[in-house]
């Protein structure tokens, strides 16, 4: 609301020192910048460290008007009944109760000061703010009772009220013409719903849940950099507690925030495993009734990409002349001499090979993707569970060895 028309003027011997911390700037229901409104002789000033703001310091230093602070405490005077004689400067710091005790406490340019107090003779009227104690009053109402005091016109400075109270009053007009936050209707209460789905409470015993750790890139990269690889999987047997945790060692670079994220050194993942090496491993810590939970797609799709990793195996070395005397250059060629290097790369280990890791892991056995390895052969697999938890993403006789 505007409070413009309702500011009174009321010039002042003293002169008002305000000093808002500066989380109460920017308070719509504040006092201190009202009160600087309406004293031409006040100065408002925001901030939280005052030893270097040169305008305090030498309102401060002032011998004409003496600086007194105006804040409670043991030692200090009642300026109700014990006021300072001649004029002074009123330092009045804004805020809340803990901001002001903080700024007091953080500036020995303050805590030098000869301290004042009050008990407010009558309540306070800032119905829309709670105070802590009833003998709080806000900034605004504070000084009315002060400078009454000070300059000797309890009554004239009673004028500082009135842009308060019709702030105060417009405000609770606006919120009983409308729905309140703080009357909503409370929703009913509904009973609580079992705390794991059925599924998982019925194969408890059987449970293992699994995360994966990336080798990431960041997305501006991806267009050159290597695919994601697992660099450290994690199972855990709630029923047993029986915990598999293994580190890999990652086959390329690794990402610039690779050792961020998984909490891992370098040296760390370079003495991890292989990728064989881990499907070995963790096929040998799930049991064939065990039933592997993860959260979202994203670590299956690690394992999975793992898996295909340790059934490629380690490159074979090409076989024939061309791999026994590779080509420096360009080599002259005649009707009917074909090159013997062009169009031949080096020969891998198939996806079935029995050196792979992944082959051992679990395998499909015929059409309906029923799962024959420690994955669990108590039920039909999805396809596309059977992608990432076989040994390779193939079903049938043609999977592993006895081909």
């Amino acid at each position: 609301m505007c409070y413009c028309a309702l500011l009174p003027r009321l010039p002042t011997r003293t002169r008002v020192l305000l000093l808002q911390h500066t989380r109460e700037r920017d308070m719509a229901h504040g006092t201190a910048r009202m009160a600087s409104l309406c004293l031409p002789d006040a100065e408002l000033h925001v901030g939280v460290d005052w030893a270097a703001r040169a305008p305090v310091v030498r309102a401060l230093s002032d011998p004409a008007r003496p600086a007194i602070l105006l804040y409670p405490g043991p030692d200090a005077v009642d300026i109700l009944t014990a006021p300072p004689t001649g004029p002074v400067t009123l330092v009045v710091v804004d805020g809340t109760w803990a901001q002001a005790r903080r700024v007091v406490r953080d500036n020995p340019l303050l805590q030098a000061l000869p301290r004042y107090g009050f008990v407010a003779p009558t309540p306070s009227r800032y119905r829309i703010r709670r105070e802590p104690a009833a003998a709080y009053c806000s900034t605004i109402e504070a000084l009315a009772h002060v400078l009454g005091v000070l300059e000797g016109e309890p009554v004239r400075f009673q004028a500082l009220l009135a842009p308060f109270e019709a702030m105060i009053d417009r405000q609770l007009a606006c919120e009983a013409s409308g729905p309140s936050q703080r009357d909503r209707r409370p929703r009913p209460r509904t009973a609580p719903g079992p705390a794991l789905p059925s599924e998982i409470a019925a194969r408890w015993d059987a449970l293992v849940c699994v995360v994966g750790e990336p080798n990431a890139w960041p997305a501006r990269l991806r267009a050159t950099a290597p695919p994601d690889e697992l660099i450290h999987w994690l199972a855990w047997r709630p029923s047993d507690g029986a915990l598999f945790d293994q580190i890999v060692a990652p086959t390329g670079a690794l990402a610039p925030h690779t050792e961020l994220h998984s909490e891992l050194t370098a040296t760390q993942l370079a003495a991890g495993v292989t990728h064989a090496e881990l499907i070995a491993r963790f096929a040998a810590f799930v049991r064939p009734t065990d039933v592997v939970c993860a959260w979202g797609p994203r670590s299956p799709a690690l394992f999975a990409a793992a898996r295909r990793r340790a059934a490629r195996g380690p490159p074979r070395p090409a076989r024939g002349r061309a791999a026994l005397r590779p080509r420096q250059g360009p080599q002259p060629r005649g009707p009917g001499r074909p090159d013997p290097g062009a169009g031949r790369r080096p020969r891998r280990s198939a996806p079935g090979d029995a050196r792979s890791a992944g082959a051992r892991l679990a395998r499909p056995a015929g059409r309906r993707g029923r799962m024959t390895g420690p994955w669990g052969r108590a039920r039909a697999v999805p396809r596309s569970d059977v992608d990432w938890a076989s040994s390779d993403a193939r079903t049938g006789p043609t999977s592993g060895r006895g081909r």
